[in-house]
């Protein structure tokens, strides 16, 4: 009798350790707007590993992808509003928001891009992230996103004239939409779930985004053509809810948080660089003609943008990122 009822005190005093463990547990939701098989994906799962290693499972991620939990505006506003946690987006969206990464849309501002890392992940770059601090959220760091390129149905785009006419799918951000603009097309904003549908049906004849996007997008199934054009750099952003972060996590939680989340973003981005390597070829096997801009003309056809937005997005902001890649 003494050994079956020590045995079920043991019993209990487990089953009570772990419904304690069990509340203790804080979940974060992450949601991105891209595919499961992306570098998102990837990067986020990465840091779910670190924080359950860092934190001894107390912390848990929970990803959100493919725009489960709706378009990049609607994570944004959700992370700053509290209904959810935490989000990774492209940094054009946040124009919306705060005019402080609008820097990193100007057209071919990025050259360099190991150097514009040193800049994004030092004092200049943590301004810009401060920049939410007021809109509710907590910018963790700077991700990988790639050079956006463009991808068309209707021919090879070599010089800007080719774009005349072209209804190009942008993002919601009016550096985007001025410069295709200014290159001659018809710019269509719209969210990212929406589009594959829409260059399918023909309603607009091409989007533009980073090779690894493409490829996971399979964009190859309604676009023919692609142009190596480079045209923005496509930083990704790490939010999380300012409430969350400084009322639910510890001390010791945020600290673990910080240091998972550089080694994850410096992961994902050698992960990104990594795979853009294979992914022209992949795409060219895929069926899309592959084409090679001349991009001196592209950047002296959009000088007109920077004249346009300088005032906005700071002559002085625009100096150092430039001067950080000399």
């Amino acid at each position: 009798m003494k050994k079956v009822l020590a045995l079920f005190i043991a019993c209990m005093l487990l089953l009570s350790a772990g419904a304690a463990f069990a509340a203790d547990k804080i979940v974060v939701r992450v949601a991105h707007t891209i595919a499961p098989d992306s570098h998102y994906q990837a990067g986020l799962e990465h840091l779910g590993k670190l924080l359950d290693e860092a934190t001894n499972g107390q912390i848990e991620l929970q990803i959100f992808h493919s725009s489960q939990l709706g378009s990049e505006r609607d994570a944004i506003e959700g992370v700053s509003m509290g209904t959810l946690e935490m989000t990774l987006i492209s940094s054009a969206p946040l124009a919306n928001f705060t005019n402080a990464f609008l820097v990193f849309d100007l057209p071919f501002i990025i050259q360099d891009r190991q150097k514009a890392y040193a800049w994004m992940d030092g004092p200049e770059g943590q301004k810009i992230l401060d920049s939410v601090l007021d809109k509710g959220m907590v910018a963790l760091g700077i991700w990988e996103n790639g050079f956006r390129m463009l991808t068309n149905s209707k021919k090879p785009v070599l010089v800007p004239e080719d774009l005349n006419g072209l209804k190009i799918r942008l993002m919601e951000n009016p550096i985007h939409v001025g410069t295709f603009k200014t290159l001659g097309a018809y710019p269509v904003p719209m969210p990212f779930g929406e589009l594959f549908t829409a260059l399918q049906q023909k309603t607009v004849d091409g989007q533009e985004n980073p090779l690894i996007i493409i490829s996971t997008s399979k964009f190859a199934e309604v676009q023919k053509h692609l142009s190596l054009t480079g045209h923005f750099y496509a930083p990704a952003i790490l939010l999380i809810n300012k409430d969350f972060w400084e009322k639910t996590l510890s001390d010791e939680q945020r600290k673990s948080f910080t240091e998972a989340e550089l080694k994850a973003r410096r992961w994902q981005r050698e992960f990104c660089i990594d795979i853009e390597k294979k992914l022209v070829d992949s795409l060219k096997e895929q069926g899309m003609e592959v084409s090679q801009p001349d991009k001196a003309k592209f950047f002296e056809a959009v000088q007109p943008v920077y004249k346009e937005f300088e005032e906005k997005v700071g002559k002085e902001a625009i100096q150092k990122l430039i001067d950080a890649q000399k």
